[in-house]
């Protein structure tokens, strides 16, 4: 036990433990951060040791003097918060996934057990440094942007716990910590109009003799993306009522598949000619007019879609692009791209109406993300991906996808 009623340092193994029984606590290894097992250093256990006795010592004064009683554990708790996001209703299904693996691996490196009052900046400080080693899944690790996004969820479930006394008022070593990573600043990949009526021709060749990852109405589901410039899970959540070709409009609004990011989300926008052409065929195909439901359902589930990289792999590779290149993202800058090019009655088209089209409540983020300028300058009234009208730019790319 402890001498003389004061926390002490001991080995176990050749490494450094502290007793904490004093103080209320047990015996614990001391970790450094970034590191999985006690330290063998005793100079750093000492330092360890310090701040466990100053981290166990408040949360005495915490519990006397601010009622903070509740000895809340990691996982517990971030169940609960999960819970309480999904109840308020103001937090979609798939950003819900995200924060469960997120605070899934929070658990995994602080243990599932571990009392948030008892997590301080160093040890968040060793989580980032170990989210920065972790496999990505494509080959490389956790970028600086993905780990920010961990971090940003563990702040808001201390956000959480701090307003209902699970740690003291403020408490919340993620916000305090000082050099957080943040994801590199570059331009966001998209697509010359040239290149997009490359692609979309080739989606259009894309048929149901391909593999399990098969989407037979490729052609039309690309069109909308680069016709409408609408987020990626906007678009997949679109229904057979949220087109009207007698008005010539596509408009977005939460439905039973999925929310809208924002309020300023809900939008009604025009249905280019090629679009209406697109969406025609596909409404009113071989296999009859559409029902009531998604425009785009899974082939499999009748579900809405959750993932189109395979498929856009495929006609990307028809085009001459590498796999993983070409991604839903990049059709909604292309669409901006393009759109600020367009001409409003004669005129140049207002930045702050292509904001709206795109769901924004301002034209900050198109002048500063979303608007790029192109080698490739055409002046329109629509917004248009024709391969017809850029054969001389596209010359040998065309003639090779056949």
């Amino acid at each position: 036990m402890a001498r003389n009623g004061r926390s002490r340092l001991f080995k176990r193994g050749g490494r450094y433990w502290g007793d904490f029984r004093a103080l209320g606590g047990k015996r614990e290894p001391l970790v450094a951060p970034g590191e999985r097992a006690a330290t063998t250093d005793r100079l750093i256990a000492e330092t360890l040791l310090a701040d466990r006795i100053r981290q166990l010592q408040e949360q005495r004064r915490n519990k006397v003097l601010l009622g903070v009683e509740d000895r809340a554990g990691l996982q517990e708790y971030a169940s609960r918060h999960l819970v309480l996001k999904q109840k308020s209703g103001r937090t979609t299904d798939r950003v819900l996934v995200q924060l469960e693996t997120q605070l899934r691996r929070a658990c995994e490196h602080f243990g599932s057990g571990r009392e948030l009052a008892s997590i301080i900046v160093n040890d968040v400080q060793g989580f980032t440094e170990w989210l920065q080693q972790q496999p990505n899944g494509r080959g490389g690790t956790l970028g600086p942007g993905t780990v920010r996004h961990h971090l940003n969820a563990l702040s808001n479930l201390y956000r959480r716990a701090a307003s209902e006394r699970r740690v003291p008022s403020g408490y919340n070593p993620v916000r305090d910590m000082m050099d957080k990573p943040t994801a590199r600043s570059r331009e966001a990949k998209w697509l010359e109009v040239p290149d997009a009526a490359l692609l979309l021709e080739a989606a259009r060749g894309y048929g149901p003799e391909h593999r399990e990852d098969t989407i037979p109405f490729l052609h039309a589901l690309v069109g909308a993306f680069l016709l409408t410039g609408g987020r990626t899970h906007e678009v997949l959540g679109l229904e057979v009522s949220d087109i009207s070709f007698d008005r010539r409009t596509v408009t977005f609004r939460p439905n039973q598949h999925r929310r809208l990011k924002t309020d300023s989300a809900q939008r009604t926008m025009p249905l280019w000619p090629q679009l209406e052409e697109i969406l025609q065929e596909h409404v009113f195909g071989a296999d009859g007019p559409l029902g009531e439901g998604l425009l785009f359902p899974s082939p499999r589930t009748d579900e809405m879609i959750t993932d189109v990289r395979k498929a856009l792999d495929h006609i990307a590779g028809r085009a001459g692009w590498e796999p993983g290149e070409i991604r839903s993202k990049m059709f909604r800058h292309t669409y901006c791209a393009a759109r600020l090019q367009t001409l409003d009655h004669g005129a140049p088209i207002s930045p702050f109406t292509v904001a709206k089209e795109m769901g924004h409540g301002g034209d900050s983020l198109v002048k500063r993300i979303y608007g790029h300028l192109g080698e490739v300058r055409h002046r329109s009234e629509v917004v248009e991906y024709r391969v017809e009208n850029h054969r001389d730019v596209l010359g040998e790319r065309l003639t090779a996808l056949g």
